[in-house]
């Protein structure tokens, strides 16, 4: 380890040192992992020394950049943990809209410096995800039905590689690296610098909750489902059931205009009056804090456990099914989200990147979150419970980022029709399988 801690600009950390702990907690509190030692990586160099060393003593490896994903693929137990975090400086270029992204930044970090321009890329829907396993996963959001996902406007990426060799990847460059990087998360190599392609958005959005009883939840989903189908691509609204402050389960529908405020007025109106609101808070917000408001929602050191599925089509059957099971919500902060597609997202080439799920037109998610270890196959069941439920209606696949540690059938799932083509990617830029603390292509032939 004296060797590695040398070569480093960065910090090596090992147990008991002062900080330990902290660079090893990621978003999920119920990952409790130990690595045998933790790089805390200020630059590429620190990357590659880590990659070299990694691979010389054999040692498991996992990255951490955001550490969002619910898995904690980012912590490793008894193998080396590089954390990217302090990685995370962005530069924007306001003349040509684009902007250079460090790994350990977050979406939070890329809307702030952004925003002043009056720019923007596909964010998530939380501001607290980390940009580097949001992208490479796919990178559902709020502007993805106007703009696509996040990895549709990746320019390029520096990736380190399972050799230890830092190489650029573009439409021009390793373009098999770079369709292979946008949908197949982490497994082809460590990116330290993504180039992405900006749009004119705000500062300030028409957008905000509009909040009814479960009562009104089944009409409502059936008017959101219909209205959806016809609505412009700016218009992206996410319904979302959780709990109120009170305790009562809530239904909520909360709509953003993606283009002026006064365009979106006449769009957003008819969700507006649909039903009979609790409460209607629509204004024109400011679009970098709009992000925000779900932070508490989705704060960090809770035990959490997700349960997703894509759907073609909502029909009323599915509805009612889901309606029947979603309520109540088990604790404060869990709740039910669903993301139309659609758009942009449709648009673009099944075979453009890895992300094999583009014709979908519904993703419906659920997020337990409790504190205490013992309610975990408690707060699991209402999960799996609600979507064994939707089973019949779901279409195949399932979203890489939004994927428990839920087995290789699963993982496989997430690649869909572009798994023989990963594998054989795999086998050229990982035989060896040094990548494979994530969602796991193991390399094929080539």
């Amino acid at each position: 380890m004296k060797k590695l801690e040398n070569e480093l600009r960065g910090t090596l950390l090992l147990p008991g040192d002062e900080g330990y702990n902290g660079a090893r907690s990621i978003w999920n509190g119920k990952i409790d992992r130990k690595p045998s030692a933790i790089v805390r990586c200020r630059g590429a160099a620190d990357v590659i020394a880590s990659v070299k060393f990694a691979r010389k003593q054999n040692m498991l490896l996992s990255v951490k950049g955001g550490g969002h994903h619910v898995s904690g693929h980012a912590v490793c137990e008894d193998g080396l943990m590089i954390d990217l975090s302090l990685m995370n400086g962005i530069r924007i270029d306001p003349e040509a809209k684009t902007a250079w992204v460090g790994p350990g930044a977050r979406v939070r970090d890329l809307d702030h410096e952004a925003q002043v321009f009056g720019l923007m890329t596909t964010g998530a829907p939380v501001s607290t995800v980390g940009i580097s396993g949001y992208t490479l996963g796919g990178g559902l959001g709020w502007t993805s039905r106007l703009h696509g996902l996040a990895c549709d406007n990746l320019l390029s990426a520096d990736i380190v590689t399972a050799r230890g060799e830092l190489v650029h990847a573009s439409e021009e460059q390793n373009a098999d690296l770079f369709w292979g990087i946008r949908g197949g998360g982490g497994n082809f190599g460590i990116v330290t610098s993504f180039e992405f392609r900006l749009h004119k958005l705000g500062p300030e959005v028409l957008a905000g909750p509009i909040v009814h009883s479960m009562d009104d939840a089944p009409d409502l989903l059936r008017f959101w489902r219909d209205y959806m189908a016809e609505a412009p691509d700016e218009l992206q609204c996410m319904p979302v059931i959780f709990q109120a402050p009170g305790g009562e389960t809530v239904f909520c529908l909360y709509p953003l205009y993606a283009g002026e405020p006064s365009d979106g007025e006449p769009v957003i109106e008819p969700l507006r009056k649909a039903g009979n609101s609790l409460s209607d808070e629509v204004e024109v917000t400011r679009y970098a804090g709009l992000l925000s408001d779900l932070d508490e929602m989705y704060r960090a050191g809770d035990r959490n456990y997700y349960r997703s599925a894509f759907f073609d089509s909502l029909p009323d059957e599915a509805i009612d099914a889901f309606v029947e099971k979603a309520a109540p919500v088990p604790t404060p902060y869990s709740s039910i989200f669903l993301e139309p597609m659609g758009g942009a997202i449709g648009r673009k080439s099944l075979e453009a990147t890895a992300f094999p799920h583009r014709e979908r037109r519904f993703c419906i998610t659920a997020v337990p979150k409790w504190e205490k270890e013992e309610r975990d196959a408690e707060m699991e069941a209402w999960a799996d419970d609600l979507f064994n439920d939707l089973e019949p209606y779901a279409a195949e696949g399932v979203y890489v980022n939004y994927l428990a540690d839920e087995g290789k059938e699963k993982a496989r799932s997430a690649y869909g029709r572009h798994w023989e083509k990963l594998r054989s990617l795999k086998e050229k830029w990982d035989p060896e399988n040094l990548f494979r603390m994530n969602h796991n292509i193991p390399p094929g032939e080539k």
